[in-house]
C-alpha cells in the first residue's frame, strides 16, 4: 500500500506538470470521491493495528502534496495569463478618447430658463404654486365666480366640485397677493392643464409663465415699457409691440399682445401669415376686484398682470410649428436645440 502510494503521488505530480493538464481532471482523478487515493483509503481497514496510522499519515501527505501542487500550477497559468494578456493589449496614452454623448436640456426649458433670466434682470423674483389646486384661486378670486362664461372657455380637469387641475398660473399671484403686502414683483412659470384635443397647436398639458407687479402708482406705461425689454431681448432688439383691445375677467383694461414677425420684421411673411405680427401674450390691469379679494386696497395700489404661453413663445423662437413635437421626445428634433 506503501508503494501504491508513492505511485498515485508521483503520477499525479507529473501530469499536474504537464503542458495543458486540466487541473480539474487531475482532482477528481486522484482527490475525488471515486479517485484513486480514495480508493486506497478504502482499503486500510486490512491493516494491522500499527501500519494503518502511518499509511494513513503517508495518504494525508500525498493528499497535501497533490493539493499544493495543483494551487500553484494554477497560480503558474494565472500569472501566465495576464502576462500574455498585458503583452497583447496595448493602450495608447496619446490617443484621443471616446467621446461621451452629453444630454442638454430640453428646448422648452432652454426656453423657460431664458425667460426667466430676462425677468430677473428686470428685478422680478420667481413664485411657485400647486399644480392641483382649489376653484377659489383658479377661478373665484380672479373675479370668475361659478357659471362665468369664462369657465366654458377654460376646458378644465375637475377632480371634485372644489379640486381641480390649474388651467392658469395665475392662481400663484393670487396667493402670493394674500400673503404678501405690496410692492409685489413675480413671475409664476409651470405646468397648466386644460381638457384640449392634441393636435398642431394645442395640448392638454403646457406650460405657462405669468407676471404680475403692484405698488403705488402702476401705469398702462410700466406695463408696455416691461413686455417691450422682454420682447426685444427674446427676439432682437429690433422687434416691438402693439396692443390690441381684449377682455379678461381678472384685468380691466385688458390687452392681446403682438410682437413684429421676427423673421419678416413686419413686412408680411409664411411665418406671420403676411400680417407683419405675432400675437404672443395676454395682459392687463389688474381688476380692483381681483386685488380686493386679496386684501389689497385697490383705491392705494394698481397693478398689472401678463400670461404667455412658453410653448408658443419657443414655436415663434424657433419657427416650429407643430407643438407635438416638444413631447414625442424624437432625438433627431431634440438634438437640434
Amino acid at each position: 500500500m506503501r508503494e501504491t502510494l508513492e505511485k498515485i503521488r508521483e503520477s499525479a505530480l507529473e501530469q499536474i506538470q504537464s503542458v495543458g493538464a486540466s487541473l480539474e481532471q487531475i482532482r477528481i482523478r486522484y482527490l475525488g470521491k471515486k479517485g484513486e487515493l480514495t480508493a486506497v483509503l478504502r482499503g486500510m481497514g486490512a491493516l494491522s493495528a500499527e501500519e494503518r496510522p502511518k499509511i494513513g499519515e503517508l495518504a494525508n501527505q500525498v493528499r497535501a502534496d497533490i493539493e499544493e501542487a495543483i494551487a500553484a500550477k494554477q497560480r503558474q497559468k494565472e500569472a501566465l495569463a495576464l502576462e500574455k494578456r498585458l503583452k497583447e493589449e496595448k493602450l495608447d496614452v496619446t490617443m484621443p478618447g471616446t467621446p461621451v454623448a452629453a444630454g442638454h436640456l430640453h428646448p422648452l426649458t432652454q426656453v423657460q430658463r431664458q425667460l426667466e433670466d430676462i425677468f430677473i434682470g428686470m428685478g422680478f423674483s420667481i413664485e411657485e404654486g400647486p399644480e392641483v389646486e382649489l376653484d377659489y384661486y383658479n377661478f373665484q378670486a380672479l373675479n370668475i365666480p361659478k357659471n362665468h362664461p369664462a369657465r366654458d372657455t377654460q376646458d378644465t380637469f375637475y377632480i371634485t366640485d372644489s379640486i381641480l387641475l390649474r388651467s392658469q398660473t395665475s392662481p400663484v399671484q393670487v396667493r402670493a397677493m394674500e400673503h404678501r403686502k405690496p410692492p409685489i414683483r413675480i413671475i409664476s412659470p409651470g405646468r397648466v392643464y386644460r381638457s384640449d384635443a392634441l393636435d398642431a397647436t394645442h395640448s392638454p398639458l403646457f406650460h405657462q409663465l405669468e407676471g404680475l407687479v403692484v405698488d403705488r402708482g402702476i401705469t398702462m406705461g410700466d406695463l408696455k415699457g416691461t413686455l417691450e425689454i422682454f420682447a426685444k431681448k427674446m427676439f432682437g432688439e429690433n422687434t416691438r409691440i402693439r396692443f390690441r383691445p381684449h377682455h379678461f375677467p381678472f384685468t380691466e383694461p385688458s390687452a392681446e399682445v403682438d410682437v413684429s414677425c421676427y423673421v419678416c420684421g413686419g413686412k408680411g411673411c409664411r411665418i406671420c401669415k403676411g400680417e407683419g405680427w405675432i400675437e404672443i401674450l395676454g395682459a392687463g390691469m389688474v381688476h380692483p376686484f381681483v386685488l380686493s379679494n386679496c386684501g389689497i386696497d385697490p383705491e392705494v395700489y394698481s397693478g398689472f398682470a401678463f400670461g404667455m404661453g412658453i410653448e408658443r413663445v419657443a414655436m415663434k423662437a424657433y419657427s416650429i410649428d407643430d407643438i407635438r413635437l416638444f413631447y414625442e421626445n424624437d432625438e433627431r428634433f431634440l438634438e437640434q436645440f
